[in-house]
């Protein structure tokens, strides 16, 4: 008896916090468009690339980032941000796990690997492998809200409800980088590849991703 009053009395409370964070503005803070993103990153020049209006229709309301970025020697990644205002209306953040194989590429391998922040400290980010036909890319990805960096698509979603309550906030985004890697490659050399880029572009996010 007990235990089902307790368990009662815990809906009605977060039946009232769910409606009371609906009910309340979500707080906004300013940030630059991600158009503005710069199109040129040290040797790094990048053109954008168009995203589908079917794309548009899974990702829902949100600014997104499709670029493609190359040098003079003929490397080349892919930038995708995804920055959502609000998550509490059902546009959420997707993870590459589910889109990439949506578009046909194969998962061969995942995992994580650890880069470094702006300060020097570890942060840890996924590594996936994919393949379709004779191509492979090297994907990482990662969440990012408010100063804070994560892997994992769960932590992500738990630390949006903890902000919705603390902060007023349930703003984030998605980084994804992509770099192809051919048989004349190593994986190493595509995974450097891709982590210097990634190191290039982490100062400039929180012009883009508020903390």
């Amino acid at each position: 008896m007990l235990a089902r009053v307790f368990a009662v009395g815990t809906l009605l409370v977060v039946t009232e916090i769910f409606l009371s964070l609906h009910a309340r503005p979500e707080m906004n803070p300013p940030r630059e468009e991600l158009a503005s993103f710069p199109s040129q990153l040290g040797p790094w020049l990048g053109i954008d690339l168009s995203i589908s209006n079917d794309v548009r229709a899974i990702l829902g309301d949100g600014d997104f980032l499709n670029r493609s970025y190359s040098t003079a020697d003929g490397s080349s990644v892919e930038l995708f941000i995804a920055y959502f205002a609000s998550q509490r209306t059902g546009d959420t953040i997707h993870s590459p796990k589910h889109c990439l194989p949506g578009a046909g590429w194969t998962q061969l391998e995942a995992g994580r690997t650890t880069i470094s922040s702006p300060d020097q400290h570890p942060l840890e980010i996924n590594r996936y492998i994919v393949g379709k036909d004779k191509q492979r890319l090297l994907v990482l990805y990662w969440y990012q809200a408010h100063d804070r960096v994560t892997a994992s698509e769960y932590w992500a979603k738990w630390y949006m409800l903890l902000d919705s309550i603390k902060l007023n906030r349930s703003d984030g985004a998605l980084v994804r980088i992509m770099t192809p890697t051919d048989k004349t490659e190593t994986m190493a050399s595509a995974q450097q590849r891709a982590v210097d880029f990634t190191e290039l572009i982490l100062p400039l996010l929180d012009t883009y991703i508020p903390r």
